[in-house]
């Protein structure tokens, strides 16, 4: 770490432990930096371990450990067997999740192991998803910086963020450009700022649209039904684990053996989701009693698989 970043950090160290409370704009004018390096140490001193608290909107402070904590050691020691159960709980979140880095970054602080390190992400969306948390906490707009659409341009999008979606993987936002609620992927963000003079002036049209096991939301809704084979089923549950809710165990055909068979039925906002997921496993998967599905992907071979 360069020198200047480190006398700052200790500087702020101090000045966050004193008896005056300062605003982000004070402090970032006292260490002679940006408001935004100030955020990126704060979020330093967080993964570090240091108990950062929220006094209010733009003020934060070190909260002082009590006595117990050099007992700390004590209470998460975990034997082989724990961490390895732990860690395999971790990995089952979905790999987009924010959380999911963090809790493995925890982990491998507290226990050394080899498994747990090489899952850390280097794309953490964690402080991403704490500006946000943040921001809708304190009602105020954000801007999203290099935000890649579906469409692959980026752009700098002017939202008022109001909630999380499962699994902090999208954020739903007023675009105050197109003056309509939007669902951002978090991870097409790439730096999040916080508007502190902005407010949100939006908020009665502040409105989700549900969000099928795919991902996909809308206001309308399409029954579907899939039966697939093993290998399929155990990609679903990679990809969308919310969708184990709605799997059901066929019985084997021929009334013996194992089952090989499993049925997924569902309603779904868009047929996007489903629909990438069946042609993408078209020898795996069948569909059933799901016309518009059908449709889908008849007009999708037709567009895109013709030769």
């Amino acid at each position: 770490m360069e020198q200047p970043k480190v006398e700052r950090l200790l500087r702020l160290m101090k000045l966050l432990t004193g008896n005056t409370s300062y605003t982000v704009e004070d402090l970032a004018e006292k260490l002679d930096t940006s408001y935004r390096s100030i955020y990126r140490y704060l979020d330093t001193f967080k993964e570090a371990g240091f108990a950062v608290r929220k006094v209010r909107s733009g003020v934060y402070e070190l909260v002082a450990m009590g006595r117990r904590s050099r007992d700390l050691d004590r209470l998460v020691y975990f034997s082989d067997e724990e961490a390895g159960i732990i860690n395999s709980l971790i990995e089952s979140l979905d790999n987009t999740n924010a959380l999911k880095q963090n809790l493995h970054q925890k982990l491998a602080a507290i226990y050394d192991v080899a498994p747990v390190t090489d899952f850390i992400s280097k794309r953490s969306n964690a402080m991403n998803v704490r500006e946000l948390s943040d921001a809708i906490q304190d009602r105020r707009c954000v801007i999203l910086h290099d935000f890649k659409s579906s469409s692959g341009s980026t752009a700098d999008r002017h939202i008022e963020p109001f909630a999380f979606s499962t699994n902090y993987i999208h954020v739903w936002g007023y675009d105050l450009a197109d003056g309509r609620c939007k669902l951002f992927g978090i991870a097409r963000i790439g730096e999040v700022e916080i508007l502190e003079n902005e407010g949100w002036s939006h908020e009665e049209e502040h409105r989700r649209t549900e969000m099928d096991v795919f991902r996909m939301s809308g206001e309308r809704k399409y029954h579907v039904r899939l039966q697939m084979d093993i290998l399929a089923r155990d990609l679903l549950l990679e990809e969308y684990p919310l969708a184990a809710s709605d799997l059901t165990e066929l019985p084997p055909e021929g009334g013996a053996g194992s089952a090989d068979s499993w049925l997924l039925e569902t309603d779904v906002c868009s047929m996007r989701g489903v629909g990438r997921f069946a042609i993408g496993l078209a020898d795996h998967v069948r569909v059933k009693d799901s016309p518009e599905l059908s449709e889908y992907i008849r007009s999708f071979a037709a567009n895109h698989l013709s030769y």
